[in-house]
């Protein structure tokens, strides 16, 4: 058996790459990508959790406190910058992640329509 048959090796099962040159080199999103589905998902993440979070606390903060509006914002604007940045850190996280899974499954689905294991890579994963 030589390398470049191990390194093309796959999972009968869920056809995951089974060496690390193959998992880096096609399965992943290139890092240009990633880092833009990052921003724009810390974007999107911090804009509507800040209208979710101004729309949804302040009228609260103005039920409770009582004084002029900059008082109100000065109450309610720090739980919502919170919970703002914490759902941009979340959003900033997930949509890469969901662009990763995306791009491993389709190439998990076109690789096993068109691979199919033969008999000697399941000897071979066998042994390991």
């Amino acid at each position: 058996m030589n390398k470049n048959s191990f390194s093309n090796m796959r999972c009968p099962h869920c056809t995951g790459p089974l060496s690390k040159e193959m998992e880096t080199s096609e399965w992943t999103v290139p890092p240009l990508i990633r880092d833009s589905f990052s921003m724009i998902g810390s974007a999107v993440g911090g804009t509507t959790s800040a209208f979710y979070g101004f729309n949804h606390v302040m009228p609260i903060v103005r039920r409770w406190v009582k004084g002029p509006m900059w008082l109100h914002f000065l109450v309610g604007a720090p739980p919502v910058i919170v919970f703002s940045s914490a759902c941009a850190g979340l959003a900033g996280g997930a949509v890469p992640a969901f662009a990763q899974l995306a791009s491993s499954s389709y190439h998990a689905v076109i690789s096993s329509s068109t691979l199919p294991p033969t008999a000697s890579q399941d000897e071979n994963m066998r042994k390991f």
